[in-house]
């Protein structure tokens, strides 16, 4: 049970970053969230919503994971390690917090699962 719940909360990580993305990239929240101007945030929205769109997939991937039950393990392990990668990827080269936000909470599922 803990391990769908870790799962799950990765998911909607990414689900939620996808719509930050999509939807409120050049919206005020979206602006504060991201510390971006209105400037910035109007010349990059096409470049976030590839991004956004990649989040979600990496979402998807997880639930058709939970989906398929135990069978799903390796697409599982897959979609989560895509994630970390994504996570350290990204605080290497945007921002640490990154990693903490994306790459841990996929680790910690990770060891988890493993680990049981």
């Amino acid at each position: 049970m803990l391990q769908i719940l870790l799962i799950s909360i990765v998911a909607l990580l990414h689900i939620g970053f996808m719509i930050l993305e999509m939807i409120l990239w050049e919206r005020p929240a979206g602006r504060r969230i991201f510390g971006t101007t209105k400037e910035f945030a109007a010349s990059s929205r096409k470049l976030a919503m590839n991004q956004g769109l990649y989040n979600g997939f990496l979402a998807a991937g997880l639930i058709w994971g939970l989906f398929l039950g135990p069978s799903g393990l390796h697409v599982i392990y897959f979609f989560l390690i895509c994630v970390v990668i994504a996570g350290i990827f990204g605080a290497a080269t945007v921002n640490r917090r990154i990693f903490w936000v994306q790459a841990a909470p996929a680790l910690i599922a990770f060891a988890v699962i493993y680990y049981s």
